[in-house]
């Protein structure tokens, strides 16, 4: 049992759905101690250094910075505050619940105006399983919209519902103390301030003094050996692959021997050739690190995450970490288009290289797995999400790699004899006058309503169970059926009997019938026919995908088909056609148009759709064969 504990430090880790104000907050913490020390300008959220993070403004990948706190009630010398800045996308859960791994308690960011959403019931949910003890931040009570009471209201509401199976006692759980915040003007209070009002304080100084008195001070025990938790991986031009842990029990030095305990149950032996402790944005060279520290260490270039660095004489391992199963999948392979290899110079087409890749990717993403397929060339890739899938992707493409990506499929299981499909929690929030379109646009995705409230603003939010195939495309047309309006946020629920055939997609494609560069003239005659994804001069060839046809079924037409010329001058001659903008689509809107005899072409300069199978006359056969049953 442990019998000591660290006073001059403590591990948190600030979660919550996604915009409602993480980064931001932390952001704040580092200027109020100090952290940027004499620089006068950083950019904000400088916590998301990832450029995919800055350029989607969302947190993909859990990172901890360390602020030392030196106010009131802080012991001699000051404490340290490890904090975990979390994702609070859905997709990304295996970066919160390694990041959980780490830390003694949460603090619990709730937007004022938005309220408890899927996201915060999947991470609150997480830290009661893991007997944690939970703040409460109420930030952004300075929105117009604010609500702060009755937000509170559903947040107690929330508990209640979670905290049945976790064996903790409910007075006690519901005892958690309440900060009120807005992260961006660095403010937060005991007090709960009016509606669309900042808080009382000037500082964060009353969040800093319930994270001291709130967070438990790391506990071990003296008469345990060295056991430190590998919970990230990281990489350094100079030292090579490094390994984020934290240190259980016993000292961890530079330069020291100790066991490394692997996946498989092996043991070896290693030297810690480099010790490094984060302080604010930065890692400083280290000699030791005792009990509850947050290292990063080189030496050791295979270890992956999960496994244990030990005592060399008595190696004890830790559990390994889990994560819940991944529920969306697609197939990634070679690029096998005729226009592979051919745009840009350097471009990485093998599959040997891809799969290096893939396999590099599983080294850090703990919720993601790579299975081989019938093809030698494509392998089947599952993960949480569809985002998290497309971040991949979109990743390997800024990498110089080009892909074929396959429609993206659900992962079902079989339970007591019956195939059991993934169901999210779906929470909308649109005006009441769109009610029915998303109504209809979910009970033909076999939704089912849970939950409706209207809070007398104009706006209803509604809670549904949904397939996760479903919800596959259902973005863009939930988009356009709310004018833009609507806020849809969806988190993994369970696993649910199959619902059956879902057709989602009702319009077909416009296919290019041959290779060739597209031409203004073709564009002319076939724009009335649906929306073109390409304009004049773009590159073609048989079986890619050109655009949306108006109707049901797949169209093949000629896109390259020029205006013929004579030395006969005719009246119209000079008549100008007014050519409609193609419809740009982003490499997530690709995947969601996909239907299952169509993929998407990735390559560093374009992203493009296509069938399955080129060949006009094959796919007609094999169309054929269908109908016939």
């Amino acid at each position: 049992m442990p019998t000591q504990t660290r006073d001059d430090l403590r591990n948190v880790a600030i979660v919550a759905h996604v915009d409602h104000g993480k980064t931001t907050l932390v952001d704040a913490m580092l200027w109020q101690t100090g952290s940027f020390g004499d620089h006068a300008h950083v950019d904000d959220r400088a916590m998301d250094s990832n450029d995919l993070e800055r350029e989607k403004g969302i947190t993909i990948l859990a990172k901890n910075t360390a602020v030392r706190y030196s106010g009131p009630g802080a012991p001699d010398g000051g404490v340290t505050f490890n904090i975990i800045d979390t994702p609070g996308h859905a997709d990304f859960g295996g970066e919160v619940e390694r990041g959980l791994s780490m830390v003694d308690a949460i603090a619990l960011l709730v937007d004022a105006s938005e309220g408890p959403l899927p996201q915060t019931r999947f991470v609150l949910r997480k830290a009661l399983q893991a007997k944690m003890p939970v703040i409460l931040v109420v930030n952004k009570t300075d929105r117009p919209d604010a609500r702060i009471s009755e937000v509170v209201d559903e947040t107690y509401e929330l508990f209640m519902d979670l905290l049945d199976g976790t064996g903790l006692d409910p007075d006690a759980a519901l005892n958690f103390p309440i900060i009120y915040a807005s992260g961006r003007a660095g403010r937060a209070s005991l007090k709960r301030p009016e509606n669309g009002e900042l808080p009382d304080s000037e500082n964060l100084e009353p969040l800093f003094q319930v994270l001291l008195d709130t967070v438990p001070a790391p506990s071990y025990d003296d008469k345990m050996p060295l056991q430190a938790h590998v919970t990230n991986l990281d990489a350094s031009p100079f030292l090579g692959r490094l390994a984020l842990c934290r240190v259980h029990n016993g000292t961890l030095r530079k330069g020291q021997q100790v066991a490394w305990c692997k996946h498989d149950g092996s043991i070896s032996r290693v030297k810690i050739t480099e010790l490094m402790i984060t302080k604010a944005l930065t890692r400083e060279p280290a000699e030791e690190a005792g009990p509850g520290d947050i290292v990063a260490i080189a030496g050791i270039p295979e270890i992956t995450i999960g496994e244990t660095l030990a005592d060399a004489e008595n190696p004890i391992p830790l559990p390994l970490i889990t994560v819940d199963e991944p529920a969306i999948s697609m197939t990634i392979g070679a690029n096998s288009s005729p226009l592979a290899g051919r745009t840009v110079k350097g471009t990485k087409v093998t599959a040997r290289l891809i799969k290096d890749r893939l396999d590099r990717e599983l080294i850090g993403n703990v919720s993601m797995r790579v299975l081989n397929t019938e093809r030698p060339d494509t392998w089947e890739v599952q993960g949480r999400g569809e985002l998290a899938l497309a971040i991949l992707v979109e990743t390997m493409r800024r990498e110089m790699f080009e892909l074929t990506v396959g429609k993206p499929q659900v992962v079902t299981k079989e339970i007591d004899g019956k195939v059991h499909e993934p169901f999210e929690r779906l929470t909308i929030d649109a005006p009441e006058e769109y009610m029915g379109a998303i109504t209809q646009l979910l009970a033909v995705r076999a939704g089912r309503m849970e939950h409706m409230s209207n809070h007398g603003t104009g706006w209803i939010r509604m809670e549904w169970a949904v397939p996760s195939r479903g919800l596959i495309g259902f973005r863009t047309e939930f988009l356009t059926d709310t004018r833009g309006t609507g806020i849809s946020h969806a988190t993994f629920e369970g696993y649910e009997p199959w619902v059956g055939e879902l057709r989602t997609r009702p319009s077909g494609s416009l296919v290019a019938d041959r290779a060739g560069v597209v031409t203004g003239f073709a564009i002319t005659n076939l724009q009335e026919r649906g929306t073109l994804f390409v304009e004049p001069t773009a590159p073609v060839y048989e079986g890619m995908i050109v655009g949306e046809n108006s109707r049901s079924d797949d169209m093949d037409v000629n896109i390259t088909k020029e205006k013929k010329l004579t030395n006969m001058r005719q009246s119209t001659s000079d008549n100008f056609e007014r050519l409609v903008p193609p419809r740009k689509l982003s490499l997530e809107q690709c995947l969601e148009f996909c239907r299952d005899d169509e993929c998407v072409e990735v390559t560093p300069d374009a992203v493009r759709i296509r069938k399955v199978v080129l060949d006009q006359v094959a796919r007609g056969r094999s169309t054929a064969r269908a109908k016939r049953g």
